[in-house]
């Protein structure tokens, strides 16, 4: 058996796409739009193993014009968990693409974010804990992860 991906629905594929690539540093791998099924499929792997990927799924809007599909708020998924070079200067860089920092971290080591979906993603330090730091140390938790 071998591990190939997680699949998230997506409601904004562009916004999403962005989140992964410019916020977190992942790789689009691979794309494919199939106008049969009305969906399109995007996959992203990490620089140090992008064969684990991730799928965003996004089904075009009904041609019916109806609604497109209400997800939820995504909880019932878990989260996607990544190991990170540097714990607070991702976070600051998040920030400063309008990313909220729901549990930042405070201890050096971990933090929760949401993608554009409400997908949570869990950030952990690789390695040992980097010393507790401002404004990270102070800060509280926001909402929900």
């Amino acid at each position: 058996m071998k591990y190939l991906h997680a699949m998230i629905r997506v409601h904004d594929l562009d916004a999403t796409s962005r989140f992964f690539t410019d916020g977190l540093g992942l790789r689009q791998t691979r794309r494919m739009d199939n106008e049969a099924g009305r969906f399109t499929l995007v996959y992203f792997g990490a620089p140090e193993n992008p064969e684990a990927e991730i799928e965003l799924t996004y089904n075009w809007p009904p041609a019916d014009g109806s609604p497109p599909e209400d997800y939820g708020s995504a909880r019932n998924f878990g989260h996607l968990a990544f190991a990170v070079d540097d714990i607070y200067a991702l976070c600051a860089h998040l920030q400063s693409q309008g990313v909220t920092i729901l549990r930042p971290p405070r201890d050096g080591r971990m933090a929760f974010v949401r993608t554009p979906d409400l997908i949570s993603i869990e950030l952990l330090q690789k390695g040992a804990a980097l010393a507790p730091a401002e404004p990270w140390a102070s800060m509280p938790n926001t909402g929900s992860w």
